[in-house]
């Protein structure tokens, strides 16, 4: 082989090691952050239900809920609005403060309204409450447009979309048409979104899916209606690695007391 041969064969290897290597860098879809590295995770705490006693599995007492919020207080912990999360994860708010936690509750129940807005209110927390439209005014146990708008003045509740009635997308893929599912899926996401906005006079782009069940599918669904995050449910802590549309949360009940509760928040190996 000639020399010139040589160098020229070796000057387009060259090109095609730095080419892949590039490519290797490229961020998949999804991803929160790819122009940084990953933070340090955030626990965002998921109720569903208070009350005096335990009237089901997504039931955490009203006591057991204080203690949670004492807790974060006596322990130095800050309470973020998600909204806050979700910008640093767009790399649109650069750093949180020390010891970040994010409050969320989801459906509803007309117990967010008598038990835990008032708490909120005495512990300042910032907390986003993620409706299904359907259910309100509506269901017996469900709070009412009233109670959402008086519970709106607060400035401590942020107003996001829950779908509009709660669907199991896994079984309505199976039981449905193709074309009827993704009829289903359109409205499921366009109406919650359409309704609470005129309703409640907010924007809402953030999306809980019901019972943390989505597929790539629905995560393109969910962004193309114009939702900029979107969360599961997974005991975990959420943080600027995972897919800003499926962020996990963790789905507390009545048994997480001071001691398991304090594991949650404070690692993100474990709860």
């Amino acid at each position: 082989m000639k020399p010139l041969q040589l160098k020229y064969n070796f000057s387009i290897i060259t090109v095609l090691v730095l080419l892949f290597s590039c490519l290797c860098f490229i961020p998949s879809e999804g991803k929160t952050n790819p122009s940084g590295p990953a933070t340090a995770g955030v626990p965002i705490l998921l109720y569903h239900r208070f009350g005096p006693v335990v009237a089901d599995t997504m039931t955490v007492t009203t006591p057991v809920f204080e203690s949670h919020l004492q807790y974060l207080r006596d322990h130095g912990y800050t309470v973020i609005p998600l909204k806050v999360f979700v910008d640093h994860c767009l790399g649109r708010q650069p750093s949180l403060p020390a010891r970040p936690v994010v409050v969320v509750v989801d459906d509803a129940h007309k117990t967010v309204y008598t038990d835990m807005v008032p708490l909120i209110k005495r512990y300042q927390i910032p907390m986003t409450l993620f409706i299904y439209p359907s259910a309100i005014s509506n269901a017996s146990y469900a709070m009412t447009w009233g109670q959402l708008r008086e519970v709106g003045k607060t400035g401590l509740v942020d107003f996001q979309s829950h779908t509009y009635w709660h669907p199991n997308f896994r079984i309505d893929k199976k039981k449905l048409a193709p074309a009827e599912y993704e009829s289903s899926v359109r409205n499921q996401l366009q109406k919650s979104k359409g309704v609470l906005e005129k309703e409640l006079n907010v924007k809402v782009d953030l999306l809980a899916w019901p019972f943390g069940i989505y597929d790539d599918h629905l995560l393109k669904r969910a962004r193309e209606a114009g939702y900029r995050a979107a969360f599961s449910i997974e005991r975990r802590h959420a943080s600027t690695a995972d897919n800003i549309m499926a962020l996990p949360r963790y789905l507390l009940n009545d048994k997480d007391r001071v001691k398991e509760f304090g594991r949650i928040v404070a690692n993100p190996s474990q709860g």
